[in-house]
């Protein structure tokens, strides 16, 4: 498929399908992924074929997960932030629009206060909102990844999607906690720096 937007060029893998959305020739294309290797799609050969074709460099191989929205308040007090430097915003900014983020404050724990947790929602690739959290060192292990990963379902106005790095187990199970469905794999090429 022809690329969403000039940002947004990957690879999307589902059961039985896969879907390249990049600015280069179909034939190109099916001339490096043989019929029926539903593998092909998502391995290092054509990935790095690709990135050199369109002068770009292959991100990580993430697991594409979804969840419907839901009505009422997020399930834990947030604050939403007008303007931050804080990594993951910088990263959530540079893969997509409209980018809203919330922060967690720290309850009076004996953690010191500040922020406990980051929420950043957005529209990514072809548009479709998407959800990216980050969960301070001393406040991992309690829960707290899960409830951002449900608030983000109250914050959207229709279905998140994530992109979790499938070795960050802790990731993976509370975007699964929260409601969001694994569906598939997702690797983007962004521009190299």
């Amino acid at each position: 498929m022809p690329q969403p937007s000039p940002r947004d060029l990957g690879v999307l893998s589902f059961t039985a399908h896969a879907v390249v959305f990049a600015d280069v020739d179909p034939a190109w294309i099916r001339e490096r992924l043989p019929p029926g290797d539903l593998d092909a799609p998502l391995g290092p050969p054509f990935l790095q074929e690709l990135a050199a074709l369109t002068g770009r460099a292959a991100g990580n191989l993430d697991l594409l997960a979804v969840a419907c929205p839901l009505p009422g308040s997020a399930p834990l007090a947030l604050e939403e932030l007008r303007d931050s430097d804080h990594p993951r915003v910088a990263r959530a900014r540079r893969y997509r629009d409209d980018v809203r983020v919330w922060v967690a404050p720290a309850q009076d724990d004996g953690t010191g206060g500040g922020v406990a947790g980051l929420l950043t929602v957005g529209r990514g690739v072809g548009g479709r909102w998407e959800v990216a959290i980050e969960v301070e060192p001393a406040h991992r292990g309690r829960g707290l990844g899960r409830l951002l990963a449900a608030a983000a379902r109250h914050l959207a106005p229709a279905p998140v999607w994530a992109q979790v790095a499938p070795g960050n187990a802790a990731s993976v199970r509370a975007f699964i906690a929260a409601g969001y469905a694994p569906v598939g794999a997702e690797v983007l090429l962004s521009p190299e720096p």
